[in-house]
């Protein structure tokens, strides 16, 4: 049998070695992570585990402060949300935050957290868009929603995520995330809670938190 030339054995080499790293990687297969009991290793940034322990923490001492008392008629106080400012080197989704504190207080059952009135807009707009078929002879008129219907929030979510990093000992890097809440009473402008809750890092200071 002929000798293959140089440069075609060389190929037939090169595609071997590819198929036995590929094969050799078959271990490493993406794995679906079971998010309630995630035990993977942690970064210098933030997850979704950071998120739900600080919304719980922050949830429960509004909750223990005692001043969230239910409206006048009875009724769970109903929340806006307001502006939650990322303040650190991180592309943070702030909404992750305000979701996991709107289930919890809704959870809660002194709390709803109202979607047709947010700082930059509904989060829903739908509820108000409905409002336009009144007088519509396609709809049934009995159907559409009349007017006063909407209840207006009595209270304010805002906060901020802030950033602090320092090196310590060793060399190493300390990063602290500081989630802070407030919320205020929209009538009389007065907080009826600030609370803080700080998720701490420490690593390699060759580590990066981005």
């Amino acid at each position: 049998m002929p000798a293959l030339p140089t440069a075609r054995r060389h190929l037939m080499i090169g595609a071997a070695a590819l198929l036995l790293t590929a094969c050799a990687q078959g271990d490493m297969a993406t794995q679906r992570i079971d998010s309630r009991n995630d035990r993977s290793p942690i970064g210098m940034g933030l997850d979704n585990r950071d998120f739900e322990e600080a919304a719980r923490t922050l949830v429960r001492g509004m909750l223990d402060s005692g001043r969230l008392q239910p409206r006048p008629d009875g009724q769970p106080r109903v929340m806006a949300i307001s502006r939650i400012t990322n303040d650190t080197t991180l592309r943070i989704n702030t909404n992750e935050l305000t979701q996991l504190v709107s289930v919890e207080l809704n959870n809660s059952g002194r709390v709803v957290t109202t979607t047709a009135v947010g700082l930059d807009g509904p989060s829903d707009p739908l509820a108000m868009q409905t409002r336009q078929l009144r007088g519509s002879g396609e709809f049934n008129q009995r159907t559409v929603a009349a007017r006063g219907q909407m209840v207006a929030p009595d209270l304010s979510l805002s906060g901020n995520i802030i950033q602090r990093t320092n090196r310590v000992d060793g060399g190493a890097t300390r990063v602290d995330y500081v989630f802070q809440l407030n919320l205020t009473n929209i009538r009389t402008g007065i907080a009826v809670y600030q609370g803080q809750e700080v998720i701490t890092r420490v690593g390699s200071g060759r580590t990066v938190s981005w």
